[in-house]
């Protein structure tokens, strides 16, 4: 009888509910599909992406025809096929968009979360708490998976713990010593990629200084006013793997206990006859298509580890169809390995780089997983997850707060388990997000301006959008539609100016309220004054307490990311992580099963929307026992 009750009551609960998706990628697809047979019946999906070829392996809502189309257009209209007396609206924008206010999640009994980026899930985790709507997050890579269940007030906020961020590396290991393929990758995607088709007044590490004179600019990325293509691609060529190795080796010292890297020009690495007859970039791709230098020198295996001379013939047909076929977007470009071209130039440049120091070169399949920091997707592993995240909204609408659980999918069976189910974690109590815990800022103020504060701390580490910075009742900046024009232009004028010498002085001592209205989120940050930082240690110039700290992500040769030690040990005891068994667990036995499977017990993760998937946080595991 009670099991008949319990049974009617999730029905209805769940005939009641009005569910809110962020995310119809590879999680999404799953989870719609199975709320939908689960018997609820008002959805609505929010996604920004649409349809690419590489989706269609897992993501099983699209079909060829869709590419290019909305996911979230698409995903409803794929459900409403087999179950079409059920609501479901769809909405092809941006979580962030100010439509989707704290007003607009009120209206929800439950939010699910499959998206793929630290930066939307922080929103949606502030709009939850905000409305007072449970969330349930989720994210797989490759064979691992978790599902989390966030509730204000009952279980830590999805912002209570620190999250990973990529593992960086010292400038002079990408510009001068690389060991791994991936500096290598990180020379050619942040260093060369940047300097040629990015943003001109970022500053950049590269040796912009020509030995011999070839170019009539003091830089010698700019081109020639006389200069054809080839003869640009030839001399950036030269400069980059020639010369500037040359620079590096006039430096005795720095390879007495290293491997000496040898220069390569092109002459060598491509003969004259051989590089006339490169491709064609007329006959690259249909004209509707994307360039391609793969296409166009008539490669067709990504998986083929290239030699040299096939690379440096790829990188000069890539460089020259940037120029050719995309010269409006040369200035503004970002890397993004969605991007075929700029994945084929990133990863031949990365090669020769390689080639030059030694290092084993890899396929342009290979390369593109390192760039992007990417292991590949498991649909069964999508499935599990959404069935799991659908197994906790049920609780979630029944109110049944004990049975919450937060479970991790396993690559290896632990103790013949696959699945381990843990109890919720109770809220950090210096969340500043969740429990409103003051900062405190190390910062020189008397050189520092408000522009990298709000840049820096409060947009980057923080990650609030709008933000409004104000001492006391006196506000001197605030960001956002609807200012007036001179209040827009004094606040513009206050971005670059230090901050002790703001309207309203920001000296030590000084505390400062931060708020975001879009996210109805606030907190305070207390300034303390300090005149010198480590460059090495602490490059913003100043350091942010109090918060969770991002825990340092390393991505290693094959692509797969692998998440720095957290600062609790591996080593804990876990009391049982079975609701039948009761047996104990401890966490190192689940530490090294996940070790095993390329993540740490310091990595939860991100499911992303092409075909790929990345760490992005981990909880600290204390001793738990479900019941």
């Amino acid at each position: 009888m009670a099991s008949a009750a319990a049974s009617a009551a999730s029905e209805e609960a769940v005939k009641a509910a009005k569910v809110l998706m962020v995310g119809a990628g590879g999680i999404g697809c799953e989870l719609l599909k199975t709320l939908a047979l689960s018997g609820f019946s008002d959805i609505h999906i929010i996604d920004l992406d649409t349809i690419e070829v590489s989706n269609l392996n897992r993501q099983f809502l699209f079909r060829k025809t869709h590419v290019g189309q909305s996911k979230a257009h698409v995903a409803r209209d794929a459900i409403l096929k087999f179950r079409p007396n059920i609501n479901i609206k769809s909405y092809h924008a941006n979580v962030k968009d100010s439509e989707f206010n704290v007003d607009f999640f009120k209206q929800f009994n439950v939010v699910l979360n499959g998206l793929d980026n630290l930066d939307a899930r922080r929103h949606v985790n502030r709009l939850c708490l905000a409305a007072e709507v449970p969330l349930v997050e989720s994210g797989t890579t490759g064979f691992l998976g978790q599902v989390t269940v966030h509730v204000k007030g009952k279980t830590e906020c999805y912002e209570c713990q620190p999250k990973p961020v990529p593992k960086s590396y010292p400038v002079c290991t990408i510009t001068s010593t690389p060991s791994k393929f991936v500096h290598c990758i990180v020379w050619a995607k942040d260093l060369l990629f940047a300097k040629l088709f990015g943003d001109k007044n970022q500053d950049n590490d590269l040796n912009v200084h020509s030995k011999d004179g070839s170019s009539s600019n003091s830089d010698v990325f700019k081109r020639d006013a006389d200069e054809d293509l080839d003869q640009y691609a030839r001399r950036i060529y030269d400069h980059v793997f020639g010369y500037n190795i040359e620079a590096a080796l006039d430096n005795e010292e720095t390879w007495k206990n290293r491997k000496r890297p040898n220069p390569i020009y092109i002459r060598d690495a491509l003969p004259e006859e051989a590089l006339k007859q490169n491709g064609s970039s007329g006959d690259c791709t249909k004209e509707h298509e994307e360039p391609s230098a793969m296409a166009s020198l008539g490669l067709t295996n990504p998986q083929e580890i290239w030699t040299l001379a096939d690379n440096s013939r790829v990188f000069v047909e890539a460089f020259k169809l940037f120029f050719e076929k995309r010269e409006k977007e040369v200035g503004n470009l970002i890397f993004d390995k969605d991007d075929q071209l700029a994945v084929e130039f990133v990863s031949t440049a990365a090669n020769i780089r390689a080639y030059s120091f030694g290092i084993p070169l890899h396929s342009l399949f290979e390369a593109k997983g390192v760039a992007g920091n990417i292991v590949h997707a498991v649909a069964t592993t999508n499935a599990i997850i959404a069935g799991l995240i659908v197994i906790e909204a049920i609780k979630v609408l029944r109110g049944d707060y004990k049975n919450y659980r937060m479970t991790f999918c396993l690559e290896h069976p632990t103790r013949k388990m696959l699945l381990m189910p843990v109890d919720p974690f109770e809220p950090n109590k210096s969340c500043y997000v969740c429990s409103e815990t003051p900062l405190l800022l190390d910062v020189n103020t008397k050189e520092t301006k408000l522009r990298e504060v709000i840049d820096k701390i409060i947009k980057s580490k923080l990650g609030m959008n709008l933000p409004l910075v104000m001492i006391g009742s006196t506000l001197f900046f605030e960001d956002g539609d609807g200012l007036e024009e001179d209040e827009a232009a004094n606040y513009a004028l206050n971005l670059d100016k230090v901050l002790a010498e703001l309207p309203a002085p920001v000296i030590n001592g000084t505390k400062l309220t931060v708020e975001d209205f879009q996210q109805e989120l606030s907190c305070s940050i207390n300034i303390k004054h300090r005149e010198e930082f480590d460059e090495e240690k602490e490059p913003d110039g100043m350091v942010l307490s109090g918060w969770s700290a991002p825990v340092e992500k390393q991505a290693n040769s094959n692509g797969e990311n692998k998440s720095a030690a957290s600062s609790s040990s591996a080593h804990d005891t876990v009391e049982d992580i079975s609701t039948k068994s009761g047996m104990k667990r401890k966490l190192d036995e689940i530490s090294e099963t996940k070790e095993n499977c390329g993540a740490s017990t310091s990595a939860q993760v991100v499911e992303d929307d092409d075909d790929f998937m990345m760490f992005d946080e981990d909880p600290k595991l204390k001793k738990k026992r479900s019941q």
